[in-house]
């Protein structure tokens, strides 16, 4: 695909998109998408997986929070990848992340990713670029896999928050007591690294957008963040053309 060049991609909701009326249709969008989980989950034909990746404090656990919890919960699964274990850092980088790929009738959503393997792993010089190239090969190869084996619909998502907008979040994690569990110094650290971050991902929008495409989302401001990732997950559903089954016999 073209070359994505973040930095001529805005952050922020286009001028003139009204906020209360977004949040209204978002309000509207999430009923919808309660009936269809519901009908995912009784179908059983077909599975989500929603990859959410951003830079710290872009907003992935409120994202997850506003738009998947008014869900059955035993249709939906959150996975958050941290730093690997001992044990999967014996496997080859994917195997903990292939046995969280959803099963028909699920939607499973990757707070940080296998992704990742690639990223913080590449910006640190944990892996040269031959192995990164390496690696994004064999995420193109997953993701064909679980789409084609397992009817699986991959919706990829990347919260697109200013520096600025990240510098000012960090900063309310020292001051708000509602967020100072949040807190890790690291965090600061990482957003040094912030332009080799940018060239990362802007790397693998190109590289592995073969099965399922990167959505990009401005994430400035977190109520239109929620509606396009939202209204995203609702118009792919609906594609899906689903129906409940019935009665058993």
């Amino acid at each position: 695909m073209k070359k994505i060049k973040l930095k001529h991609i805005d952050t922020r909701a286009p001028g003139g998109v009204d906020k209360d009326a977004t949040k209204t249709e978002l309000h509207h969008i999430l009923e919808e998408l309660d009936d269809l989980q519901n009908l995912l989950y009784a179908e059983g034909k077909h599975s989500i997986l929603v990859v959410i990746q951003g830079m710290d404090a872009a907003g992935k656990d409120g994202l997850a929070r506003d738009v998947f919890t008014s869900m059955n919960p035993q249709g939906v699964n959150v996975v958050s990848f941290k730093e690997p274990t001992k044990e999967e850092l014996d496997h080859d980088f994917l195997w903990r992340v292939h046995k969280h790929a959803p099963a028909k009738g699920m939607i499973h959503i990757f707070n940080r990713s296998h992704y990742e393997d690639v990223l913080i792993t590449r910006v640190h010089k944990l892996i040269d670029d031959h192995t990164a190239k390496k690696r994004m090969h064999a995420i193109n190869d997953f993701e064909r896999l679980i789409a084609d084996n397992n009817d699986t619909h991959i919706l990829k998502f990347y919260l697109h928050v200013s520096h600025g907008e990240q510098q000012k979040r960090l900063e309310e994690r020292l001051q708000d007591p509602k967020k100072m569990w949040k807190y890790n110094a690291a965090d600061f650290k990482e957003s040094k690294l912030w332009d080799k971050y940018m060239e990362c991902y802007e790397d693998v929008f190109e590289q592995c957008s073969e099965t399922a495409p990167w959505n990009i989302i401005p994430a400035d401001q977190n109520w239109y963040k929620s509606y396009l990732v939202a209204k995203t997950l609702l118009e792919t559903l609906k594609g899906l053309k689903m129906k409940y089954p019935g009665m058993k016999k």
